[in-house]
């Protein structure tokens, strides 16, 4: 049976992950929408440096979604 205390934990972790989801979703967002002038930029010095700088991007916003899952996991068990 539930108690007061559980519904609250439960509105607690809710509120938890909406918040992290909002904070995601507004760093990823800003760093997409600067990413092509950060990538044309770096690409007049190398055009490596630019390809990896994008890739690194790419690669991160896969990797906080796989850093959060591995918390949530772990978290859980």
């Amino acid at each position: 049976m539930l108690g007061i205390g559980d519904l609250t934990d439960k509105k607690s972790e809710t509120r938890s992950a909406a918040i992290a989801a909002g904070i995601i979703l507004v760093v990823a967002t800003v760093a997409l929408y600067l990413m092509p002038n950060v990538i044309v930029w770096l690409g007049t010095i190398s055009p490596w440096l630019g390809t990896g700088f994008g890739v690194l991007v790419i690669l991160a916003f896969f990797l906080v979604f796989w850093l959060r899952a591995r918390y949530q996991r772990r978290k859980g068990s």
